[in-house]
């Protein structure tokens, strides 16, 4: 059976996305999951395929941030997940690996091939526009900015459908990385503190997190509006262009932070970190570096340490009913970051984004047309 639904398409690195109407040919195999998609968060992982210099195959359907409403499974019930379930989506990943078995998915063998188009192997098409063209489908398992996402059934989490769905997409990645890298790399608790570089949606995540885990947090950034969230969530806000930044930022947290989790990928900014960090102190980066980073003497002396931390190290089945019963419990208001727009203002989100005149837009498809009966 054919499915026809819109979509927001990327066709050239340069161009706005367009919302047209695709055809999805594939009917659920073993293992995966059809989902009608309430809602998609936007993630500066979706905008940096722009900048990706050609690696990523184009036209394609991007998102990955999805949830929504099962609505066909591969067997039933599919890894636990049944016809009408709401399901947050979240990465991909190859559950037989000796990373997945030891409950380390974000550093599955397969992760490239899985969840990245330019590194996957080719299969046939499933998804093709309204002359037949195909598109590459499966961003990070999903291409979620879309009505209708088919996805592999491991990277779904199984929601209570008294929840917002429309809302819980960021769940599975912006927000999930930044309260895992505090509340599963860094186990920051009481008496902790922590030093968050960047008060975007994975900043704040992490300083909402910290906050519930009781670890006294300074935020730095250069926005002043960005700061007064990070005030409003528990954090002491710092200008990132403060003279003698690691200085305040020892003084503030009495002699050097132990924990400090890098969003920007900026090299004094970082630097600044790892100078404002005690002895033994962490450093966790989670932005992608483009180019070499030069480490200033002295920066990793007594014992301090920087490491690359990637999806929060975070098993998705278990820290997001961890961060749902926060948020229930009034202590991770994650939607307080979010602005939701029609699937069909994709661009305007981008613009918004981009600016930094929103943390955290969702995309709403518009209800789906169903499948034409008896189509093939």
């Amino acid at each position: 059976m054919t499915r026809r639904f819109q979509a927001a398409v990327l066709r050239s690195y340069e161009d706005p996305f367009t919302v047209e109407e695709v055809a999805l040919s594939a009917e659920p195999a073993p293992g995966e999951i059809l989902v009608e998609i309430a809602g998609a968060g936007m993630c500066r992982t979706d905008l940096a395929v722009r900048r990706s210099a050609g690696r990523s195959p184009l036209p394609a359907v991007l998102g990955h941030e999805g949830a929504g409403v099962v609505v066909a499974t591969g067997g039933d019930p599919a890894d636990g997940l049944a016809v009408g379930d709401h399901a947050v989506l979240s990465f991909d990943s190859c559950g037989h690996c000796g990373n997945c078995r030891a409950a380390s998915p974000a550093y599955c063998d397969s992760f490239a091939s899985l969840n990245l188009f330019g590194e996957r192997e080719e299969e046939p098409p499933r998804l093709t526009d309204a002359t037949g063209k195909a598109l590459a489908p499966r961003w990070f398992g999903q291409s979620s900015f879309a009505a209708y996402a088919l996805v592999p059934a491991r990277n779904a989490v199984r929601v209570d459908p008294a929840l917002p769905l429309e809302l819980l997409g960021p769940l599975g990645c912006g927000f999930l990385t930044g309260a895992g890298a505090v509340l599963n790399t860094f186990a920051a608790g009481p008496g902790d503190t922590l030093v968050v570089l960047g008060a975007g949606a994975v900043g704040l995540a992490a300083v909402m997190a910290a906050t519930a885990a009781g670890t006294r947090t300074v935020a730095v950034d250069r926005h002043p509006e960005r700061l007064d969230l990070a005030e409003r969530f528990g954090a002491t806000p710092l200008a990132a262009g403060t003279r003698g930044l690691a200085e305040r930022i020892r003084r503030l947290t009495d002699g050097g932070a132990q924990y400090a989790l890098d969003t920007t990928a900026s090299a004094p900014l970082i630097n600044d970190a790892l100078r404002a960090l005690r002895p033994t102190g962490a450093l966790g980066l989670v932005a992608r570096l483009h180019t070499p980073l030069p480490l200033e003497p002295g920066t990793l002396d007594r014992g301090r340490s920087i490491r690359h931390i990637c999806e929060g190290d975070a098993v998705p089945g278990l820290l997001i009913p961890r961060l749902i019963g926060l948020w229930q419990a009034g202590r991770f208001p994650f939607d307080q970051l979010i602005r939701t727009y029609p699937l069909a203002d994709i661009n305007e989100a981008e613009r918004d984004c981009d600016g930094g005149r929103v943390v955290k837009p969702v995309l709403l498809p518009e209800r789906p047309e169903r499948p034409e009966r008896g189509e093939r």
